[in-house]
């Protein structure tokens, strides 16, 4: 059974995400669509002339969202970034922009007849999943953000250069939104076989200073090169391959949580089915506190994205 997954919008992180899932051969058809016609066709191009010196083919469809009916994932970039780049460091402000594109975009996908899984990268993120679920009428185990998925990885890179050992040796979360209100679960975070409290107290970590790094770490990327690519759009591959393979692997994305009645971050197993199983930690009291200002804070801007 061939596979086939489509990117919508080629700024920096949906062309990042393109190049990955070609040079890698992770998909047979892969399909670019975005509103600048020439940046999209140049793309298309430019992935082709790639193709001679790669080990796979894969089949390449610019602008037409007809051919997204049978997609097995779409994985949405679409945004402005240089709304971004403003003084409190804040993903909302691209909102206003952004959902009005998706609004726009998941009424084309669902013209289309597509019944499969969208992967969701778009800032705000929680907020603009839960808008293409409203719209594309998809269930909501079918729509998923990227969420603290990069967050959680910026936390163990974090950890793992104060301790110097491999960021993969790190496990844990960070939770809520992709955004401000975010946090780092630390009753989750385990290292060296340890809970990473212990950890802290024998090393000298400073825990608030990490949790900082790991929230912050995004807006220091922005600073330097005034957009983010690498980290996001291999989470966002990493999400669409999990779905495609059917890995049942557990991952801190973009889910709906019935409790908090929206779309936020927390682990849940992904396969082919989408969101196959809701996982329930036992968090802090103090971390649940976290976990509903940032639920709440997200219910609220998605209210104001309907005015």
């Amino acid at each position: 059974m061939s596979r086939k997954i489509a990117v919508i919008g080629m700024g920096n992180v949906g062309s990042t995400a393109a190049h990955y899932i070609l040079a890698n051969g992770f998909t047979d058809d892969l399909v670019l669509i975005d509103t600048n016609e020439g940046k999209v066709v140049a793309d298309a191009i430019d992935l082709q002339d790639a193709m001679p010196n790669l080990p796979f083919h894969t089949n390449i469809t610019v602008n037409d969202y007809d051919a997204l009916a049978d997609a097995d994932v779409i994985i949405s970039a679409l945004g402005n970034i240089k709304l971004q780049d403003n003084a409190n460091n804040d993903r909302f402000a691209e909102l206003p922009f952004t959902s009005a594109q998706a609004r726009n975009v998941a009424q084309n996908i669902k013209n289309s007849g597509f019944d499969g899984k969208i992967v969701v990268i778009t800032n705000p993120v929680d907020v603009i999943t839960s808008i293409y679920q409203e719209v594309t009428g998809l269930p909501k185990s079918h729509v998923i953000g990227t969420g603290t998925l990069l967050d959680s990885a910026r936390m163990k890179r974090a950890v793992s250069e104060q301790l110097q050992i491999d960021s993969r040796s790190v496990a844990g979360y960070n939770l809520g939104e992709h955004g401000n209100s975010q946090f780092t679960a630390w009753s989750t975070v385990r290292v060296l076989g340890k809970p990473i409290a212990e950890v802290a107290e024998e090393k000298g970590l400073d825990l608030e200073a990490l949790d900082h790094e790991a929230k912050s770490g995004g807006f220091v990327v922005f600073s330097g090169k005034k957009y983010t690519n690498y980290g996001v759009a291999t989470a966002a591959v990493l999400l669409a391959n999990t779905i495609l393979n059917d890995a049942l692997t557990e991952l801190p994305v973009s889910n709906y949580r019935e409790e908090y009645g929206t779309y936020l971050s927390y682990p849940a197993i992904v396969g082919r089915d989408g969101i196959v199983e809701q996982l329930q930690l036992e968090l802090t009291e103090e971390e649940l506190d976290k976990l509903q200002i940032s639920a709440d804070y997200i219910k609220t801007k998605f209210a104001e994205s309907q005015v």
